[in-house]
């Protein structure tokens, strides 16, 4: 007799006519009526429609205007009412585009994203090799919110017990080419999930001109070009120091004049001071009329190490004057930002012959980046080797900028370790001026995630302008105090 079903408790064995197989066991199988299962669906898709309900109140509510629209005054209603509709949004676009983005635009393209993510998850997820089979069963992450602008697409996702961010950043190159854009990085967010950062076009292709000189300055906002998100690449110099490290050409002049420029206007208020150290007597001495007007130059050894013992003391002073009266440092005529601009350090650091010069440079800069965060002193230093040889207090430097680099194991000297790994390929940049130069990495010293961006161009017709106009400009009165906006940005 040959058994097709099995029914009750028993467990049978299929019958077999080799009487040497191992035996076969089955479950026994219980038929579920269907008007059981009728029910059950019935229920599940009400949960799923009462569900949709309470998640999309703003959906509801249109729906519910367009249905009363139609019933009480047909078509000709229903298409007054869109013009209406579509005229505001236009007019909200055109008067408040920022607000508009912000609760219009990008809500919308982060749904239009999402689905286009949902469409191929489970297939990217399973040949990616990040779908691990338990007990038989496949375990998809969970994908989560898509916040997208016209550049990117940070998709959240929620890991499967015992995955880390580790695996997802060794399949990144899988990751970009299965959902259709050009890279794809791993952000860590909270234990148990992270953040796809995909990059569908590139923000930074094209170079970027000079930015205007904004009357108002945040020190701890500078704007110095983009992100790669294609928003604005703001630079904090007020009560830390930065690090600008980058082959030849790689554009380091681009950041550091970008600085310059920002900084211009509290410059002319008297509220901030720039001594430039320009051993390669090439770069900074094209401006230097305005570091002359408002503050220091100097490009001979000697006359360096000078300027910067004369700043350690004068830091020193400020700090004795300030001590059990302040702990942060707002800007003032009286008690000025001072930056300390240094460009090709490792000059002065190592390749110097004069090694009491070296030792005195590499004294006056460790005691400004240690005690002079406090006291209103930023330290911009712009190096080519990043090696701890050449640079040796470059841990001294909370943000760093790596620029195009030589070799992949620089990216971690500038950086930090594992930055490389975390997407922050400097080695790859492009040497062509036109596609690589001003493109770089930041590391900041609240995020360990690396930031790619790119700094504006000033031209040399740039620099010429904002030197004339400082050289043209009366010498202000030093009496009176003005303060500046020294807190975070908006």
């Amino acid at each position: 007799m040959k058994m097709s079903t099995f029914s009750g408790d028993q467990i049978a064995q299929v019958n077999n006519p080799d009487p040497f197989a191992p035996p076969v066991w089955r479950s026994p199988v219980f038929h579920t009526p269907g008007w059981i299962i009728t029910i059950v669906q019935a229920w599940r898709l009400l949960e799923a429609l009462v569900g949709f309900l309470l998640r999309h109140p703003l959906v509801d509510l249109a729906a519910a205007v367009i249905v009363v629209t139609w019933l009480n005054l047909s078509w000709t209603g229903l298409i007054v009412l869109c013009a209406v509709v579509l005229v505001t949004l236009a007019a909200w676009r055109w008067r408040w585009p920022a607000s508009f983005s912000r609760f219009v635009a990008r809500p919308v393209l982060g749904k239009w994203r999402r689905w286009h993510y949902q469409r191929h998850w489970a297939a990217v997820m399973t040949i990616g090799r990040l779908a691990p089979v338990y007990q038989g069963r496949l375990l998809l992450p969970v994908l989560g919110k898509v916040s997208s602008t016209s550049f990117t697409d940070r998709v959240a996702v929620r890991l499967v017990s015992g995955q880390s961010a580790a695996d997802f950043a060794a399949r990144a190159e899988n990751l970009a080419h299965g959902f259709g854009a050009m890279v794809c990085r791993v952000r860590t967010a909270r234990p148990g999930a992270l953040v796809l950062e995909l990059v569908r076009r590139d923000a930074l292709a094209a170079i970027i001109p000079a930015l205007a000189v904004h009357p108002h300055v945040n020190l701890k906002a500078l704007p110095v070009g983009r992100r790669e998100d294609g928003s604005l690449w703001l630079v904090r110099v007020h009560g830390t120091h930065v690090l600008i490290a980058g082959a030849t050409g790689a554009g380091k002049g681009s950041i550091i004049w970008s600085l310059v420029r920002a900084m211009l206007s509290a410059m002319r208020a008297g509220l901030v001071r720039i001594l430039a150290a320009d051993p390669k007597v090439m770069e900074l001495a094209y401006g230097r009329e305005i570091f002359d007007r408002y503050g220091a130059y100097a490009c001979d050894p000697l006359a360096i190490v000078t300027m910067l013992e004369d700043a350690v003391r004068d830091m020193q002073a400020r700090a004795a004057k300030l001590a059990g009266k302040q702990r942060d440092h707002t800007p003032t005529v009286e008690h000025p930002f001072v930056v300390v601009l240094v460009d090709e350090v490792a000059f002065l650091t190592a390749y110097l012959p004069d090694k009491s010069i070296r030792e005195r440079v590499k004294a006056a800069l460790a005691t400004l980046t240690t005690q002079g965060r406090a006291v209103g002193y930023c330290v911009i230093a712009a190096l080519q080797d990043p090696r701890k040889e050449v640079m040796s207090i470059r841990n001294l430097f909370p943000d760093r900028i790596a620029m195009r680099l030589d070799e992949p194991e620089q990216v971690d000297m500038v950086l930090g370790d594992g930055a490389r790994d975390r997407g922050a390929t400097a080695d790859l940049i492009s040497s062509d001026p036109g596609v690589g130069a001003g493109v770089a990495f930041v590391r900041l010293e609240t995020d360990p995630d690396p930031v790619r961006v790119r700094a504006a161009w000033v031209s040399d017709d740039d620099i010429r302008t904002m030197a004339a106009d400082c050289a043209a400009e009366p010498e202000r009165e030093s009496s009176g105090q003005q303060a500046i906006e020294a807190g975070a940005a908006a």
